[in-house]
C-alpha cells in the first residue's frame, strides 16, 4: 500500500525531472536584451 509520503515523494521527482528535463532539452528561446542593459525591451 503506497503511504501520503510516497505520493509526495514521487509527485516531487516528476516535478524535479520535469523541471530539469525542460532547462537542459527544452526550446531555445532568442536572447530578449536590447544593448547591454538587459532592459528586454524588444
Amino acid at each position: 500500500m503506497i503511504t501520503f509520503q510516497e505520493i509526495i515523494v514521487y509527485l516531487l521527482l516528476g516535478v524535479a525531472l520535469a523541471f530539469l528535463w525542460k532547462k537542459f532539452f527544452g526550446k531555445k528561446g532568442k536572447d530578449k536584451n536590447c544593448g547591454n542593459n538587459g532592459c528586454g525591451c524588444n
